[in-house]
Order: structure tokens, then C-alpha cells, then sequence
């Protein structure tokens, strides 16, 4: 049997993305929530996350989505050495949300001065707004709350991503109105495209 060309090959690509979507836009956020699966991410799961991460921010893939930085960034989201020492460290986990044994989305959670610390939140652009976020973020919470036994999460947000914040002031985080400096000059970070980035510290009383 001959194997596909390459324009079948992105049709079918194409096909199977259009079907995600589909299924999740037909399932409740609760429906959703009750088929993913949660674990702690190892070092083998690393050049995964990556791909995922910067799917999620970077690109034109990431506008697929509405987490996207990409008319703000350039350059990586993040990289092997950050999500691997997030993995090894201390106090630290990447909660990996998965369906059928599937990458579907992932957090970093830690423990940062006795609070629970809330970051690298990405799930793959073709799945936003189906409920995995939702769940994820919930379920990151309850690592924070019942296992860590911590009172509060707190999140670093860039303070324009107005859509961003109002997601998550709709799940109970409130602004601090403790602004951050944006690394500029840290490619580690991104590549700016404006000069008016900061970030804002949200946080959650558990």
C-alpha cells in the first residue's frame, strides 16, 4: 500500500485536530475534568513539556489559542534546563494532566515562602476552552491546599493580558497590585517586542 503524500498526511493532521475539538466542545468542563488523569512529571517527560509549553505561548501554532504571547514575545517560553531543574528541585512538581496516557496539559506548582507558587500553566492550543485548564488549575490547587496543607497561591501574570487575569479572577485570585520588573535583556525569558511588560502578583486564599 503507498504511503501518503505529504498533503494527505497534513489533511489528516488537520482532520484530527478538528475532531479534539469537536469532542471537547461537546463535553461539560465536568465531563472533562472526570476523564483526565494527574501526575508528577519526570525527567523523561521534559522535551514533551517544552513542546507543549512553548505550543502553548510562542508562535503561530499558540494562536490557535487564547494563552498566547506571541505578539508580545519572541524567542523560547522555556527550555529543557528550566523545566528539568523544575522536576529536581525541592518543594517543586509539574503536574501533568494527561487523557488516555495523552499530554494534554501541565503546571508548575512549589512551595515559595509558605505559600504554593503557580506557573508554567499551558495546555495545547487546540484544547483551550474545553475545560482542561479548569480542571488542571483545580486540581493543582488541591495538591497546594490538602497535601502541601499551604494557605494561599500565588501567580506571577504579565499585567496587560487582561483576558488572562480576568480567567483567573473568575476562579478567585485577586490583584495584589505588587508589580514586578520584566527581565529585559534576559532571552531566558523571551525576546520583548514592547517596552511596558511587568508582571503582577495574583494570589488565592486556599
Amino acid at each position: 500500500m503507498p504511503e501518503p503524500s505529504p498533503a494527505q498526511r497534513d489533511d489528516a493532521t488537520s482532520q484530527d485536530t478538528a475532531g479534539e475539538r469537536a469532542s471537547a466542545a461537546a463535553q461539560t468542563p465536568a465531563e472533562v475534568a472526570s476523564e483526565l488523569t494527574y501526575r508528577a512529571a519526570t525527567l523523561a517527560d521534559v522535551d514533551a513539556l517544552v513542546a507543549l509549553v512553548e505550543s502553548a505561548y510562542r508562535g503561530d501554532s499558540s494562536k490557535q489559542g487564547w494563552t498566547t504571547e506571541a505578539d508580545m514575545l519572541g524567542g523560547r517560553r522555556t527550555g529543557a534546563d528550566d523545566v528539568s531543574a523544575c522536576v529536581e528541585r525541592a518543594d517543586s512538581r509539574i503536574l501533568i494532566a494527561e487523557r488516555d496516557g495523552k499530554l494534554l496539559g501541565c503546571a508548575h506548582i512549589a512551595n515559595e515562602e509558605g505559600a504554593g507558587y503557580f506557573g508554567m500553566f499551558s495546555v495545547s492550543p487546540n484544547l483551550q476552552g474545553g475545560g482542561v485548564g479548569k480542571a488542571l488549575l483545580a486540581e493543582a490547587e488541591r495538591v497546594v491546599r490538602d497535601e502541601w496543607r499551604l494557605p494561599a497561591m500565588r501567580m506571577t501574570v504579565i499585567d496587560i493580558r487582561d483576558e488572562l487575569i480576568a480567567f483567573y479572577e473568575r476562579r478567585g485570585y485577586v490583584r495584589t497590585g505588587i508589580k514586578k520588573p520584566f527581565p529585559y535583556g534576559d532571552e531566558r525569558f523571551g525576546q520583548p517586542k514592547r517596552d511596558d511588560l511587568r508582571f503582577e502578583v495574583l494570589e488565592k486564599t486556599l
